[in-house]
């Protein structure tokens, strides 16, 4: 059997220092089946994101493009490295600056000027502020805070956020070239040899994996976007270009070798999907073929067809420029996903504006010298950062002119004009749309409201009236929550000590749930059952409970909603042994929209922007099955009437704009809701 890997003709070497460098500097530089696999890295990102139905793992093209990159990159440090005996970092990063950033500046810039004046007012803020993590290179660790935050998690994606993997890259670069500088000086000092390189990189690398399949478990949202979750796979593209450096695949292994890669990234961009845990162990299978289709080299593959060589010198623009521009089509469009012959315009568009940025942008600057030295380099970095900025400063501007409507209880009557049957009158909005979303209840603020990892909450976060003589305990999630600003003014004027005990996306059930990404809930079963002890020291006059019909369980079975109306009466079992007065509130409507972005494209009429009942409560509540379980117990409140008329429901009522997002409550909204639901809770309580 002939040798999978065979050792190239060894050079003569100067000093005995070269250690394969020259060897490697006598293979092509450049190499057709990496600029094909650049090809099937974008491809499958643009066709995802126009219709992820079509591959619904094709995200993990990001993940070819890493080992690509770490591929790359070690070969040329590595080269560098072995020829002089030492890594200029300078010389890399001016490499760095004239092959990434003035496509990417040019790209930010035009996508900012285009979002000031095209996208709706409410989504300019946060646009803005992704622009300059863009520029910075920081948009990853942007979204993973976002990620993070349960606020954010409804937030419509903006123009620029795949910019979130080239900052992963650069921030790899930042510690890379210090490896071989570390490796250049070992072999002068000690005589390093390559296969001390190979364990150390190939330690890096399991150290990387090890915290993406652990941190990914933990926290796949976070983990998506995170460095030290992604480092492994770039170092595997390093690692391979060490290692081809001193050895070569026999031309027997070279053809099934990048057929099974190519079908490795195939079957994880066809198997996978949105719910699949990533990256973590599951990013191994397209991370693994990337890999194995960059070691079988140079073969008789279509990855040296013209067309796929074409999509490679194009790549990098077209990575830029899809994304925005499917971003604007939607947005123009109004619709949440693009038509047949929308897609293929956009695609077109994309690979217009892609070739033209590579001709008139990438090659003139690589090709004509345009960034000689570091000097120049730190000048149009730092040029791109302020230019890109000035446009996000603008859009934020522009925001603040939007953002000045005085509440007036005239104009704002809320609630009250639902007897008149009037929604609006034509006044102007509160809140104003640009801060509507940011109406929160204050407890967020005050940092009471149970994050995903907690697991005690805090007996200290109380409202209304601190001194009351009438305890009144908030459990459950974030639509419970929501009820916390009524309850709070109410507990002002009536004398209730009101008491949060909320938690994000935790139901008071004891039914095991998910997170909202998908992932085993096991805190919030943690969280309920220290409710519960809580409960039994407060001892309170009412527990009030409400939660979102979104709950999924872990084990949905195949009643899902009475999986979940099982848990509600087990835990609400728990808590009336602690109370005579447990109260819970039927889910809120909710929207299936992006309510700010109707009401300001319908400003002349809001009533657009309504849904009808059937669709505001499609999803069966599984509060209502528990609590007629348990009738004798628990009374349940329906506060619908208050939300909605005979047919629809409304998204601005009596000039107060109703919701922040398309299921809860602004805040200011809830406040106005104070006075009935007092008086709802006292009917049924007594």
């Amino acid at each position: 059997m002939r040798p999978l890997f065979v050792r190239p003709p060894t050079p003569s070497t100067q000093n005995g220092r070269d250690h394969g460098a020259s060897a490697a500097q006598a293979r092509r530089r450049f190499r057709p089946e990496v600029q094909g696999l650049r090809a099937v890295a974008v491809l499958l990102v643009l066709i995802y994101h126009l219709d992820p139905d079509l591959v619904p793992g094709g995200y993990v093209g990001v993940d070819v493009f890493f080992v690509i990159s770490g591929f790359l990159i070690t070969s040329l440090l590595y080269r560098e490295a072995g020829k002089h005996g030492r890594v200029s970092i300078a010389r890399f990063y001016v490499r760095r600056v004239r092959r990434l950033l003035p496509a990417s500046t040019v790209v930010l810039l035009v996508t900012g000027a285009v979002a000031l004046v095209f996208l709706p007012i409410t989504r300019l803020s946060d646009t803005a502020w992704q622009l300059i993590a863009s520029a910075a290179y920081v948009e990853n660790l942007y979204l993973a805070q976002q990620a993070v935050d349960y606020l954010a998690s409804d937030s419509p994606p903006s123009p620029v956020q795949h910019f979130w993997s080239l900052a992963v890259e650069e921030q790899f670069y930042l510690v890379w070239p210090l490896l071989f500088v570390l490796w250049a000086w070992a072999v002068r000092r000690w005589r390093a040899t390559p296969r001390m390189l190979v364990g150390g990189l190939a330690a890096l690398l399991a150290v990387s994996l090890a915290h993406s399949v652990v941190y990914t478990a933990q926290d796949p949202a976070s983990a998506y976007f995170l460095p030290t979750t992604r480092a492994w796979e770039l170092a595997m593209g390093g690692l391979v270009a060490v290692v081809l450096s001193h050895r070569t695949l026999s031309p027997a292994a070279r053809a099934p070798l990048v057929w099974a890669g190519l079908a490795a990234i195939g079957i994880s961009a066809l198997a996978y999907d949105d719910a699949t845990a990533f990256p973590g162990w599951t990013a191994l299978l397209p991370v693994l073929g990337s890999a194995a289709v960059i070691a079988a080299g140079h073969t008789r593959t279509p990855l040296n067809s013209a067309p796929a060589q074409f999509f490679g010198d194009i790549s990098y623009s077209l990575y830029l420029w899809h994304w925005p521009l499917i971003v604007f089509a939607l947005t123009w469009t109004g619709s949440v996903s693009l038509g047949l012959l929308e897609m293929v315009a956009v695609a077109a568009a994309a690979v217009l504006l892609s070739w033209l940025t590579k001709v008139w942008v990438e090659d003139p600057v690589r090709e004509r010298g345009l960034i000689p030295g570091i000097r120049s380099a730190g000048i149009v970095a730092l040029s791109g950062i302020v230019a890109v900025s000035a446009v996000g400063f603008v859009s934020l501007a522009r925001v603040q002119q939007f953002s000045s409507v005085p509440f007036d209880p005239r104009v704002h009557v809320g609630p009250a004009a639902l007897s008149e049957g009037s929604a609006s009158n034509g006044a102007e909005l509160y809140p104003p749309l640009v801060e509507a979303e940011e109406d929160v209840p204050e407890l967020y603020d005050d940092q009471c409201q149970g994050e995903r990892e907690d697991i005690d909450p805090r007996t200290d976060c109380v409202y209304g009236d601190p001194d009351g003589d009438r305890t009144v305990v908030v459990v459950g999630d974030s639509h419970a929550a929501q009820w916390v600003p009524a309850l709070g003014k109410v507990g002002t004027e009536r004398g209730w000590r009101v008491v949060s005990l909320t938690k994000s996306a935790c139901a008071f059930t004891a039914t095991p749930v998910q997170w909202n990404d998908g992932s085993d809930y096991d805190e919030c079963q943690q969280w309920n059952d220290a409710v519960v002890e809580e409960l039994s020291e407060l001892a309170p006059d009412v527990v009030f409970s409400s939660a979102s019909t979104n709950v999924t369980p872990q084990d949905p079975g195949e009643d899902p909603t009475g999986t979940l109306a099982d848990g509600l009466a087990a835990q609400w079992e728990e808590a009336a042994q602690h109370t005579d007065r447990l109260v819970a509130v039927r889910d809120t409507p909710v929207t299936g929209r992006d309510v700010f972005e109707c009401l300001e494209e319908h400003n002349d009429d809001l009533s657009q922007c309504s849904v009808s009942r059937d669709a505001a409560f499609e999803d069966e509540d599984p509060q209502v099955r528990a609590a007629r379980a348990m009738e004798d117990h628990v009374h349940l409140l329906d506060m619908s009437d208050l939300f909605c008329g005979e047919d629809r429901c409304e998204a601005v009522i009596g000039n107060v704009v109703v919701y922040r997002d398309y299921h809860h409550m602004t805040a200011s909204y809830a406040e106005m809701l104070s006075e009935e639901l007092a008086e709802r809770i006292e009917q049924v309580t007594g």
